[in-house]
């Protein structure tokens, strides 16, 4: 098992490995096996960035995020709304004609329904790479249109595709869209990817996560 400082050099040296992050302006401090990430960056996705080159880090329980983002003061929330809709649109797996969109100081609200968990997941992610995005605040509502059937076996499939021998320490229940996942994982990007595979089923409209790292 690592220690507290073990950690903190492997997390520095991966925030120095990743390319899209500036490792100069962020500092990890870690206690007890959770990582507390501050600093400034300059913009949402270099903080998401960061975040997931911790999590990727074996031993990590957990990651805290104080990482400040940059303002954007150039061209305003008029034009950050105008540049939100048309990656929006020019998004093929989102259905921009769906989803509405206000803009705030930087902050982006996305709201109104799409089929599927993973359309809400990747407006989320489009917007957060756009330069002048601050957060993103995502309400955006999943209503199915199809009948959710056998998400369970679904989902466990799709983990056997991934990765078999996590597929093992796994276990999905679905009850009318709501999909729970229980068990034990190495790492917080397993557990990411875990939640990703059950966001991709046909029919869920919400995912519980209770897996653990090991």
């Amino acid at each position: 098992m690592k220690t507290d400082l073990q950690l903190k050099k492997d997390v520095d040296d991966e925030l120095e490995w990743d390319p899209s992050i500036t490792a100069a302006g962020i500092g990890a401090e870690v206690q007890n096996g959770f990582v507390t990430l501050t600093g400034h960056v300059r913009n949402l996705a270099e903080k998401l960035a960061a975040e997931h080159a911790a999590e990727r880090i074996a031993g990590v329980k957990g990651v805290i995020v104080k990482l400040e983002v940059g303002q954007h003061m150039e061209a305003g929330d008029e034009a950050l709304a105008i540049a939100c809709r048309g990656a929006l649109q020019a998004y093929v797996h989102v259905p921009a004609d769906d989803i509405q969109l206000h803009v705030e100081k930087g902050w982006v609200t996305l709201s109104g329904e799409v089929q599927w968990g993973y359309q809400r997941h990747a407006a989320e992610h489009v917007i957060g790479l756009l330069h002048g995005v601050n957060g993103v605040l995502n309400d955006i509502r999943i209503k199915p249109k199809i009948e959710p059937v056998a998400i369970a076996g679904k989902i466990e499939a799709a983990l056997r595709r991934h990765a078999e021998r996590e597929a093992l320490h796994i276990s999905v229940k679905a009850v009318a869209g709501v999909v729970t996942l229980e068990g034990v994982v190495d790492s917080l990007a397993e557990r990411r990817a875990a939640v990703g595979a059950a966001w991709s089923a046909p029919g869920v409209t919400q995912v519980i996560n209770n897996l653990r790292i090991r």
